[in-house]
This record gives structure tokens, sequence and C-alpha cells, in this order.
């Protein structure tokens, strides 16, 4: 697919912002509001196993400077359509949720925090599934979309250095960002960062999966 010039300077600049995240986001943090888990058919509740403020806080060794950024603290996938339809085909799950999660999440959350002083950016997601082997397609469906995108041209700026392993996927891009996936019983979950040490999405992923049963 031919990249046009335009295309290209809107995901760059996606990728600086993201990367820098120089303008913090002011505002109050909103309770999630209810999402795709009210007939939920998992057996584990995502809720149970997020963690909260100050744990992040403690975690990051941000303290009070880590935030909840307004309105992106939910309990559904969300799509960013208009980036996603000038993105490769393969690469669209960057901007894509439901892409990246998958169509059969029983249970959601998503919540994203900023530190401004440190220009960073980090949040935790969890999706859970009906049973094990959903959970493990999911998983093996994302390494595939990334497998994908690492192959355009691309694939450095959207995926940038990845590895994978039989339960964890670990992306890692040259403007100091990255995401780890793990999936463990029935639950996905989802770590991503912009300028924090490797060692603090790691501490938040074991955190997170020591709560997940089985």
């Amino acid at each position: 697919m031919p990249v046009e010039p335009r295309q290209l300077t809107l995901w760059c600049a996606v990728a600086a912002l993201t990367a820098s995240c120089s303008l913090a986001v002011e505002g109050h943090a909103l309770r999630a509001v209810p999402g795709i888990d009210d007939d939920s058919l998992s057996p584990v509740d995502v809720e149970t196993i997020m963690l909260d403020q100050a744990q992040m806080r403690a975690i990051t060794g941000a303290g009070e400077h880590l935030t909840i950024i307004p309105s992106m603290d939910g309990k559904f996938p969300v799509d960013i359509d208009a980036l996603a339809e000038t993105t490769p085909p393969q690469c669209q799950w960057v901007f894509a949720e439901t892409q990246t999660f998958g169509s059969e999440v029983e249970e959601f959350h998503k919540t994203t925090f900023q530190n401004p002083p440190k220009g960073g950016l980090i949040s935790e997601g969890a999706a859970a599934y009906r049973d094990a082997p959903t959970a493990r397609r999911a998983f093996d469906d994302l390494v595939a979309r990334v497998d994908g995108c690492a192959a355009t041209a691309l694939g450095p700026m959207f995926v940038g250095d990845w590895v994978v392993g039989d339960e964890e996927l670990q992306t890692r891009q040259a403007n100091g960002c990255g995401r780890d996936y793990r999936v463990k019983s029935v639950v996905l979950v989802e770590v991503t960062a912009c300028q924090f040490p490797d060692s603090v999405p790691g501490m938040i992923m074991v955190n997170i999966l020591a709560k997940v049963p089985g």
C-alpha cells in the first residue's frame, strides 16, 4: 500500500505526541461508565485485577504527579477510526482495540495515566473471555497482527523491535514507547508505556497477573 506524505505526517505526529506528551491534560477523572460486562460469561471480573491509582503511583515512582487522563478510563475497547482508516490494513490494530483484543471480549477495562513532569504516559488494560481457549485465540490473533504490521514499511514506527513467547508479547519503539501483553487463564493483559523504564511496565504486569486466578 503506497503511503501518502500527508498520512505519514499524521502518523508521525501521533507517534511524537504519544512519546513526548508535553501537554498535560487537565480535568477530573470520571468513574468508568457501565461496559460490556453486564452479561459477562467470564469467570474473572476484570475490576478485581486492575491496579488502583495509589498502586500505579507507587510502582511508577511518579507519586502524585501520576494522574488519570480524563475520559481515558473506560470499559469498552476504543477504535480511533480516523487514524485506523488511513493506516495500512496490517497495522490498523494499533488504533483499533476491537482488533487488538478481538470480538469475543466478555469484560474490559483500560485506564491511561499521565506524568506531565517527565512527559510520560502509561496504561493498564485487561480483557476477560469466557474460557482459556478463547483468550488464547485472542492472543494468537494479536501476535499475527503484530507480525503482519512489522513486515510492512511502517513496521519500525508502529511496532519497532518485538519479541514473542508462549504467553507474552512485547514491542519497543525507538521513540521510547512500548506495549506488553500477557495471556493468563481467561485474561489478556496489556500495559503500554512511554518514557518509563522497561522495569515499570514489567512490574505493573506482574502485579496484575498475580490477581488472575489459575
